[in-house]
């Protein structure tokens, strides 16, 4: 199979698949699958409800070589799949691969011989030959690196993030074999500027991506630990990051929640498989456990303001800007901002939420929480800002007005992280 011969179908059209089959589709003919009628829908009518494609894309895109659909038909002509489904985790934190699973049994039914199966879902390392390629196998019944074969490039996107799109981040390909390797990695650099590298094995691949937010989760817990330990000397925390930052290797990571489908969840991916071989991983847990705690550690924080301040507390009426699980971005799936919006509830606050992004329909079905469209920021004793979309940067407050910066980036708060 030539690199011209390559004819893609994406498995899973949200933040991941969309802009990998839109890269794609400018070179190659593309079929962008997804199982939510709904999502096709808009794709075909050039709305992208993620915000990470625009209307000018989706239709030039449209028009060339790209098909949107949910009927599964559609994919049976394609040679290479690949699979892009979300990989969360269960309520006790373990590995919830049933997407994966789904999108796997799919794709067995219509593989055939020489045809290349690539995952870029997150997955502890193993989980592609562990897991998904014995689907492959039954459904198809084809035999693994010699009638079909397997890649694994994991999904580097980052959400709401206009500066650095797929096409300007090196991606880390694998392959089932060398030849298979090239091949994946050869199909990936045709719209890849920023360059690949190429894994030795899918292993160190999944490897590779489950400890890029691991890592990321440990540096913020390390500093979401100092503004704890900072509040409790009366310190300015951020005052100190400025000033440790001056050292030309300090890593400069800010306190927060963190939430989302990549950081807050990617952890437990490389936990959960180090307990089953007998690894109890201290670190990552312990990250883990600092992060999970902050939505009630700000909740105290915010309360411990408003009796400084003499605000009864049953009496307060409060504010919180904004419920995605990052700046920018409209997703709000395991966003942390509900945490401290039940802590400071359970303290008998009256609170409203409002952000400027996120689908108040969403937002009602997945957490019952109708959101504040219409503000007048004089209404609230405190404001919570705890999401620094770019429209809250500059908002003009009430003087009178109470304002905890959960973000450490407005110049007229009144205590921040």
């Amino acid at each position: 199979m030539s690199v011209d011969n390559f004819k893609i179908a994406v498995i899973g059209l949200g933040y991941v698949g969309l802009p990998l089959a839109h890269a794609f589709s400018k070179i190659y003919e593309v079929v962008g699958f997804d199982i939510n009628r709904e999502r096709i829908k808009k794709l075909n009518q050039c709305i992208d409800v993620t915000s990470e494609l625009s209307k000018e894309q989706l239709s030039e895109a449209l028009e060339k070589k790209i098909l949107f659909t949910y009927d599964e038909k559609y994919i049976k002509d394609c040679n290479t799949y690949i699979v892009t489904v979300p990989t969360p985790v269960t309520n006790e934190n373990k590995p919830d691969l049933n997407p994966l699973v789904k999108a796997s049994e799919l794709v067995s039914n219509f593989i055939e011989s020489g045809d290349i199966v690539i995952y870029e879902s997150t997955v502890y390392p193993g989980a592609t030959e562990e897991i998904c390629v014995p689907i492959l196998e039954k459904g198809s019944g084809l035999k693994y690196n010699v009638d079909f074969f397997c890649g694994y490039s994991p999904e580097r996107i980052n959400p709401g993030d206009k500066d650095h799109p797929i096409e300007k981040i090196v991606k880390v390909t694998s392959g089932s074999n060398q030849q298979i390797a090239k091949r994946v990695n050869d199909l990936y650099s045709s719209i890849i500027e920023a360059g690949t590298h190429i894994a030795p094995s899918i292993r160190v691949a999944e490897a590779a991506k489950v400890i890029e937010n691991a890592q990321r989760d440990i540096n913020i817990a390390f500093i979401n630990e100092l503004a704890i330990i900072f509040e409790k000397m009366d310190i300015d925390t951020m005052s100190v990051l400025e000033a440790a930052k001056t050292k030309w290797n300090f890593l400069d990571f800010r306190p927060g929640l963190v939430g989302g489908h990549c950081i807050g969840v990617d952890p437990y991916y490389l936990t959960y498989k180090a307990q089953s071989i007998g690894y109890n991983p201290e670190v990552i847990l312990s990250g883990r456990r600092t992060n999970d705690n902050m939505g009630e550690y700000i909740a105290s924080r915010v309360t411990k303001m408003l009796a400084k301040n003499n605000i009864e507390i049953l009496k307060a009426k409060l504010l919180i800007l904004g419920i995605t699980f990052k700046e920018n971005c409209p997703d709000t799936r395991n966003s942390k901002v509900i945490d401290v919006y039940r802590e400071l509830k359970d303290y008998g606050c009256n609170i409203d939420i409002s952000d400027c992004l996120a689908d108040s329909k969403e937002v009602y079905e997945e957490y019952g929480i109708k959101l504040k469209s219409k503000l007048k920021f004089s209404d609230y004793d405190c404001i919570v800002l705890a999401v620094s979309h770019k429209e809250y940067i500059n908002l003009k407050f009430n003087k009178s007005t109470l304002i905890f910066d959960v973000k450490s980036v407005l110049t007229n708060f009144t205590e921040r992280l």
